[in-house]
Order: C-alpha cells, then sequence, then structure tokens
C-alpha cells in the first residue's frame, strides 16, 4: 500500500492536466475537480478520482495544488462557502501554483493559518511544454517548513525550483517573470514583423537570430508556432493580460513606473479587441502582418 500522501488536483486545463499526470505516474492517488468534467477525462481514465468540488477533492488530500485561471477563481475556490480552507482536512498543505494576485495569496495564508492549515504560493512559468516535460520553473512564497514539505512534489512538475520569502513572494517573483515575459514577446515578434516587411524570409532570420543576443525562450519556442500559423494556446492571451493587469496593480502599489509593460499592454488589448483572446500568446504576430 503506497504512503505517498494523497493529492488533489483542482484546475485540468493545459497546464493542469499534466501537472497532475506526472503525479500520478509517480504513484500518488489524485483527486481531481475541473468546472469542465470533459477536460479531466485523460486523468480519470488513468484513474483519477472525480470530486464533484473543490472542497471535496480537497477533504480527500493530504495536499491540496490549484491551477486556475484568475484571482477571482482562485479567491471563490479557497475562500468561499465550502471551499478548500473550509474543507480541507487540519494540518494539509494548499499550494497554489495559479499565478494570482500577491495581495491575495497572503490573505490565503493567514485565514488557511488559522485553521491549523499550511499554504504556499507556487506560480510556474514554462508553458504548456514545461509542464508536458516536468520541467517547470516553480516560485514559491511561504514558511520554509511547508515549502520543504512540498519538494518531493514539485520535483515531479518541475526542475528549477525555489522559495523566495513569505507569503506572496512567489506570486511577486512571478510578476517579474511576466514583465519579461510580456515585453520580450513583443520584442520577438516586432523583429520578425521587421524582417518580413524587408523582404526577407522570416524563418531563415529566426534561425540566424535565434542563437545570438536576441535569442529568448520566447524567441525559440513562440516564434516558430507564430511563423507557422500555429496560434493554438500554450498560454492563452486573455490569461497574459490577466498576469499583465496584476503587474500593473502591483507596480502602482510601489510606487514604480513601468513603461514597457504599459506598452505590452496596450498592444494586447488590441489583439484582444481582434477578438483573439483565446489563441496563444504569439497570436501579437497577426498585429503586424494582418490589416
Amino acid at each position: 500500500m503506497s504512503t505517498l500522501p494523497e493529492i488533489a488536483f483542482i484546475g485540468t486545463g493545459v497546464m493542469g492536466r499534466s501537472m497532475a499526470g506526472h503525479l500520478m505516474a509517480a504513484g500518488h492517488t489524485v483527486h481531481v475537480y475541473n468546472r469542465t468534467k470533459e477536460k479531466a477525462s485523460v486523468l480519470l481514465e488513468k484513474g483519477a478520482h472525480w470530486h464533484d468540488s473543490a472542497g471535496s477533492a480537497a477533504a480527500a488530500a493530504d495536499i491540496v495544488i490549484t491551477m486556475l485561471g484568475f484571482p477571482k477563481d482562485v479567491e471563490d475556490t479557497y475562500l468561499g462557502a465550502g471551499g478548500i480552507v473550509e474543507k480541507a482536512r487540519k494540518g494539509a498543505l494548499l499550494i497554489d501554483m495559479t499565478t494570482s494576485s500577491p495581495l491575495l495569496a497572503r490573505r490565503i495564508s493567514e485565514v488557511a493559518g488559522a485553521r491549523g492549515l499550511e499554504s504556499l504560493d507556487a506560480p510556474v512559468s514554462g508553458g504548456d511544454i514545461g509542464a508536458r516535460e516536468a520541467r517547470l520553473v516553480i516560485m514559491a512564497g511561504g514558511d520554509s517548513a511547508a515549502f520543504d514539505r512540498a519538494m518531493p512534489v514539485f520535483s515531479l512538475m518541475g526542475k528549477n525550483i525555489a522559495l523566495l520569502g513569505p507569503a506572496g513572494s512567489g506570486q511577486h517573483c512571478k510578476m517579474a517573470n511576466q514583465i519579461a515575459g510580456a515585453i520580450g514577446i513583443v520584442a520577438v515578434f516586432e523583429a520578425l514583423a521587421y524582417a518580413k516587411s524587408a523582404g526577407l524570409d522570416p524563418l531563415r532570420v529566426h534561425a540566424s537570430i535565434s542563437g545570438g543576443a536576441a535569442g529568448s525562450w520566447a524567441m525559440t519556442n513562440l516564434g516558430p508556432r507564430a511563423l507557422s500559423g500555429d496560434f493554438a494556446p500554450g498560454f492563452y492571451v486573455k490569461h497574459l493580460r490577466k498576469d499583465i493587469a496584476i503587474a500593473v496593480a502591483s507596480a502602482k502599489e510601489m510606487g514604480l513606473d513601468l513603461p514597457g509593460l504599459d506598452c505590452a499592454r496596450r498592444l494586447y488589448d488590441r489583439v484582444s479587441e481582434r477578438g483573439w483572446h483565446e489563441l496563444g500568446t504569439q497570436v501579437i504576430y497577426r498585429l503586424y502582418t494582418t490589416t
């Protein structure tokens, strides 16, 4: 009989499905809930246990992991009536891996602690590829004891794993990541659009510049997708816009002006206005190449 902790995984979308799959492959019993049951079907076929609510899944597990869409989803799922904090077993470890608000992460930590629960905010970077290949970057905030408890589970999903500080610190680190990422994506596709307008073959230009000083994760992974016309979401435009909004609000709270991020925000607002919010972030290339 397995002595591994049982895990509840709430949110089995593009990334969560792969992440939960790695936990199951390692021998953990996994309890799942997702608003759309169909998105959990692959996991259920492999033996995951379905629950009709996040609270029900949490009540069956030693560790609860969430991978949701928006801060409001996180707030409702954790702090709402019948939610995770109310239903989780005493002593359970709660890990929110959603990119969310640092302020909300601190609030969840305080409420969870008052109920005898441990918690971490642990957003990730690496997109659908990193999730599938179990090499996510995991940025955690919370107590060191909770982080040590989570490490065996984190190591099944990621490679670059760090505790950045107290509750909310993981979310602040992810905001730094998203600021660099959002501005970097703009740079990649402005460069490739420039090459195309100059009469060059963007694929050949990409091959020439991606291994030099212009190289980046976005250049390597998103550039070829966009140039081939693949705008399927590894990371949704709507989620990047959410992250940018959180970063802008956090920067404003700190009195920090971020003009580069403001430029990316305005461009992705234009992307969304075109109706492309359900596509991958690489669809920004279309802004430069279609009228």
